[in-house]
């Protein structure tokens, strides 16, 4: 007897314990594929090969949660045998493994734009195969909760989308430009929607605000001196909103001249040229939050220098690289000269309170 149960092997866990551990096993994928590097080989990389294989590690993976979801969610209980588990769990633990060896497959000079969308891809899945796990491993898997947990999952929307992930740098690159001339096209919208509604007391005089401010001190109600622009701060705002469609400008300009001159191999310029104008969108969000009332003029003329430093930079990068032949960059000087008068202006208007 003793030998028979010696050869059993060990004791397995318990379903729902199984399926705690192999979520923290995936978690723990996660850091090292964030910073996990291309893998060195001698082979001569292939993509067609590549999307291949990362196409059907994604189905794999996709056709992987559906069976742990089937095993999981089946009504009525009981749970699946330990050893049932123990090979759905090992299954889902090689498919994420899959997908992730396809990933580190991609050499760096296909492009660092196109291994980052990869990338991210890849950190989905593992991510919503987590995700999935985890709420699986709540009992009572049949609650209508965790049903709706489990059908909002994105693993299966994640493995659908690989198939429209760019194939080269220079697609990978126009889709990051076209994201960042939508963000700063959302941003400025949304500053000129907060002028036109710019003072929730405009219905008072300032005669009345004035004679009331102390009264409204004392009871606790708020004076509307910091939830309305002052006439400098309106005159200041002008410069800003016109720096920042100088910045749409700029990113769509950038987007034209990739798309018409950008070259597939020469992807260490794409790479820049995208790197920089990643700034352009968060020092956007920077100056579009500093001229909220109440409006820090300092705040502004740094945060307004700042956008137009990356702005003049995406500029001389672009200039200076393939996708803009000396017979087409007249735009780029127009640009920087309207980037000047926003900035000459914001100076201006601003110069009494840094000198303070």
């Amino acid at each position: 007897m003793a030998s028979a149960a010696a050869s059993a092997g060990p004791t397995l866990a318990p379903p729902l314990e199984q399926l705690r551990h192999l979520a923290g096993e995936l978690r723990l994928l996660l850091p090292r594929v964030r910073v996990g590097e291309a893998q060195e080989t001698t082979k001569e990389f292939n993509p067609e090969t590549f999307w291949i294989r990362l196409n059907d590690a994604a189905v794999k993976v996709s056709r992987e949660a559906t069976i742990l979801t089937e095993v999981f969610s089946r009504l009525p209980l009981p749970l699946p045998s330990p050893q049932e588990t123990q090979r759905v769990c090992e299954q889902v633990h090689a498919a994420i493994k899959a997908v992730i060896a396809v990933y580190y497959s991609l050499p760096k000079d296909q492009g660092i734009t196109l291994r980052k969308l990869v990338r991210s891809t890849t950190l989905d899945i593992v991510d919503g195969m987590a995700q999935l796990v985890e709420v699986l491993s709540i009992t009572p898997a049949q609650s209508t909760e965790n049903n709706d947990l489990i059908s909002c999952n994105n693993v299966w929307l994640v493995c659908q989308q690989v198939p429209r992930i760019p194939r080269d740098n220079k697609a990978a690159a126009l889709l990051m430009l076209t994201k960042n001339v939508n963000l700063v096209k959302d941003a400025h919208e949304e500053m000129e929607r907060a002028v036109e509604e710019c003072d929730p007391y405009c219905g008072l005089s300032n005669d009345i605000v004035e004679d009331n401010s102390e009264q409204d001190d004392v009871l606790g109600c708020p004076n509307n001196q910091d939830s309305y622009w002052s006439e400098e701060d309106q005159e200041l705002i002008s410069p800003c909103l016109a720096l920042v469609r100088a910045s749409k400008a700029c990113l769509k300009k950038i987007q034209v001249a990739v798309a018409e001159n950008g070259k597939k191999d020469q992807v260490a310029q794409l790479d820049d040229i995208v790197d920089i104008s990643d700034e352009i969108s968060p020092s956007v969000d920077d100056l579009a939050l500093s001229i909220y009332p109440p409006m820090c003029h300092r705040t502004v003329s740094i945060n307004s220098a700042k956008l137009a430093s990356v702005i003049k930079k995406a500029l001389e990068i672009t200039k200076s690289s393939h996708v803009t032949p000396q017979t087409e960059d007249s735009w780029i000087p127009l640009l920087i000269n309207a980037v000047d008068h926003c900035m000459n202006r914001i100076k201006e208007l601003t110069q009494n309170e840094l000198e303070l």
